[in-house]
């Protein structure tokens, strides 16, 4: 069934479209697309552009333009800058690489190698786009040379599979690439006082060599278990040679290996390395770096992983400890609005298989306490184990054990992922929902394949390189999915969220021309999103996330009876 053949139409499906890139002489020049469209060929001051595009986007109204350009990350900020937001856009750079990959016949995209590659430093350069000395990237945003990618793109995605999810998945990803714009240009707000009162709880003050106290007694402690005082514990090959010097026979000094290890200097060992990861990732250099005027402002990459996940160039956003979740703090007179969707990958897994007993164990609860109830496992903790296994593809241990009672508790669920897997392994690609393609093998792994037989070793390397290619593709199903799931979830959130009323309380003027007085995603993360929000909206804001919630749901699998159940919560602050 086609996604939302049943469900209301989309809220960011196609308006008005409008071209922009550059002439020859470097002025922006803009072009609508449409049949009868009152945009001729213009050029464009600097200048000239946000205003224009201002006055545009008023005169359509709350359906407002879509604006197809080379890069959102290139194009974008400068607008955001001026105070412009934009409802729609086609991002082409990130639609080429998902048509390029998605559609067979679409040889034509294969060979603008131009399109493939990566913006200037992946978006963390907003001028780039006024700069007069382009680098290898900015090719891209010559006019006719945007004409033309537009025209493959069109007629890609015209061969697609299933041309209305594909365009679905090109609006989602281009909505994404707004969202990450947008949630850099207003920022994370972030209380600098506070991380650096978290850090001091945590590490210890820090001494004149610049260690902090706490782990600089665990290393003291550390060399007295090990009999070594002068040892260098920052040190891998130096660690690992005390450890062998004092009888622990270990392989490395990873902590998953060190953790099973009985001797006395393991545990403040444990505690060292993990303050020591603070340290190092979200420290007092860290705070330095990325924290200014009361904003952490990191470089999103929409589809920076293959599943169509987003990855980050700078700042770690996906990575932030549980424990600095203090420090993402709101303005006065605003407020944190969070949200975490439970369990969404097995979800989405339910919703993809059309697995109708999943759906139900997982309505208005817990999802793994449904299948609990189902008397498929007997424990909450067994049921999560026995679902990550499912999609991750465990065969050992306890997940191996209670793998094989999902199977015969939610048939079509396991089917889509054990098929998923099956075509990975006989070298094949797998689709998400919408047509996201997993990579196809190289040609090393083909020709591994093909020399079975040639002898034990070699058959065992097949075999091995077979199931994790399976796993692989179980998996690319089910995280990509998810993915898309979370795009649409963000696309409409932030059309609700731009259709609130500004805030009459306190401005939040760190947040830009564009937010400061209006509530906005400030922060994603997979599953969670983070509205920052006025004090006098934060309860419209929190009914637009769940709004948005149920329209994503509708907008994918149609009326597929699965709910998404979210964990919401207005506070000052983020911590978990």
């Amino acid at each position: 069934m086609p996604p939302g053949a049943d469900a209301p139409a989309s809220p960011w499906s196609d308006v008005e479209r409008i071209a922009v890139g550059r002439s020859a002489g470097g002025d922006i020049v803009v072009i609508g697309l449409d049949h009868g469209s009152e945009v001729a060929r213009r050029p464009l001051t600097a200048a000239e552009f946000p205003a224009w595009v201002a006055q545009r986007e008023h005169e359509a109204g709350p359906r407002g333009v879509r604006w197809v350009w080379p890069s959102t990350a290139a194009w974008y900020p400068r607008l955001l800058d001026a105070g412009v937001r934009v409802t729609k856009a086609h991002d082409l750079r990130l639609c080429h690489a998902i048509l390029r990959d998605a559609v067979p016949a679409a040889t034509a995209l294969v060979a603008a190698t131009a399109w493939d590659a990566p913006d200037a430093e992946e978006g963390s350069s907003p001028g780039a786009l006024f700069d007069l000395d382009p680098g290898p990237a900015a090719h891209r945003d010559d006019l006719d040379g945007v004409l033309a990618e537009i025209a493959r793109q069109d007629d890609a995605a015209a061969r697609a599979v299933d041309p209305a999810r594909m365009r679905l998945l090109l609006a989602a990803e281009s909505a994404g690439s707004l969202v990450a714009a947008e949630m850099r240009a207003a920022g994370v707000p972030w209380s600098a006082e506070r991380h650096a009162r978290i850090l001091e709880e945590t590490l210890g003050r820090r001494r004149g060599d610049g260690t902090p106290e706490r782990m600089a007694e665990l290393a003291a402690e550390v060399r007295v278990r090990l009999g070594d005082p002068s040892l260098a514990i920052d040190s891998p090959a130096r660690l690992l040679a005390a450890l062998r010097r004092a009888g622990i026979r270990v392989t490395s000094t990873s902590r998953w290996e060190l953790r099973d290890v009985d001797h006395p200097a393991i545990a403040p060992l444990l505690a060292y390395k993990k303050l020591a990861r603070l340290l190092t990732a979200n420290g007092w250099a860290w705070l330095d770096e990325w924290v200014h005027d009361g904003r952490f402002r990191p470089l999103y990459l929409p589809g920076g992983v293959v599943t169509g996940r987003w990855a980050t160039s700078g700042g770690g956003a996906l990575q932030l400890p549980r424990r600095l979740r203090e420090a993402l703090r709101a303005d006065d007179g605003w407020r944190i609005v969070s949200a975490d969707v439970a369990q969404l990958e097995p979800r989405v897994l339910a919703a993809m298989a059309r697995d109708t007993r999943m759906a139900d164990a997982a309505r208005g609860r817990d999802l793994y306490e449904g299948i609990v109830a189902t008397g498929a496992v007997a424990h909450r903790s067994e049921a999560k184990v026995a679902m990550l296994g499912a999609m991750y593809g465990a065969t050992t241990g306890d997940a191996g054990r209670l793998v094989p009672r999902l199977r015969r508790a939610f048939p079509a669920a396991m089917a889509a992922v054990d098929g998923a897997a099956a075509t990975g392994e006989a070298g094949g690609v797998v689709s998400t929902w919408l047509g996201r393609t997993s990579p196809g093998v190289d040609p090393g792994w083909a020709a591994a394949a093909r020399s079975a037989g040639a002898s034990a070793e070699a058959e065992r390397r097949v075999r091995a390189a077979r199931r994790d290619r399976g796993r692989f593709t179980r998996n690319f199903i089910v995280q990509g999915t998810a993915a898309e799931w979370a795009l649409a979830w963000l696309a409409d959130l932030r059309l609700r969220l731009a259709a609130l009323p500004p805030t009459e309380g306190p401005a939040a003027a760190a947040s830009g021309p564009a937010f400061a007085r209006r509530a906005h995603i400030a922060y994603f993360l997979h599953d969670e999103v983070i509205v920052h929000a006025p004090a006098d909206r934060a309860d419209e804001a929190a009914q637009a996330i769940r709004d948005a919630s149920a329209s994503a749901g509708r907008l994918l699998f149609g009326s597929f009876p699965l709910d998404f159940r979210l964990d919401l919560a207005i506070r000052d602050d983020a911590a978990k």
